[in-house]
């Protein structure tokens, strides 16, 4: 694990979320609109990201995006 963000392609991170069950997918807008307008199957708001933040492992590998 790193602690920097790796950029990461659409078919690298469809790999990372298919081997790892574990690995959480943030839809990257604060906006609820853009949220619902962009939202990928599985993946959480940021806000609620935001909110669920303190308690996640630290090394569970989370990948955000944005279109």
């Amino acid at each position: 694990m790193t602690d920097k963000a790796t950029r990461i392609d659409v078919r690298t991170a469809r790999e990372h979320l298919d081997s790892d069950p574990e690995a959480l997918l943030v839809c990257a807008y604060d906006d609820e609109t853009k949220f619902h307008q962009f939202h990928l199957a599985g993946a959480i708001s940021l806000p609620e990201f935001e909110a669920r933040a303190r308690s996640l492992e630290k090394d569970r590998e989370v990948i955000f995006y944005c279109a």
